[in-house]
């Protein structure tokens, strides 16, 4: 049976790889807490660098904390069977509980 972590790793790793013009990449903490997809490219001669989503995973609850993606993260964690109440959208006002 997965983990609420693995089913997270999983749908994070669809939104790293080859761009258009560069790659995105996925990253965490040295606890597995917080996660975050950046992506690194060029538009011309110019370098572009962008972090498209910050995740925070809190107890049994995730927290998104940066989201610019075309398809949001909570639509593809909730067709992967994650119930919509164990995600928060801090990005989009969502309350966030104290983390300790």
């Amino acid at each position: 049976m997965e983990t609420l972590r693995e089913t997270l790793l999983e749908e994070l790793r669809r939104y790293t790889g080859k761009a258009l013009n560069g790659y995105s990449y996925l990253t965490s903490s040295a606890d597995q807490h917080i996660f975050t997809v950046i992506s690194v490219g060029q538009v011309r001669e110019k370098r572009i660098v962008n972090t498209g989503l910050v995740v925070i995973l809190e107890g049994d609850q995730i927290i998104i904390e940066r989201d610019v993606n075309d398809k949001p993260l909570v639509d593809a964690l909730i067709q992967a069977g994650i119930p919509r109440e164990q995600i928060i959208l801090a990005y989009a006002g969502e309350a966030v509980p104290e983390m300790g």
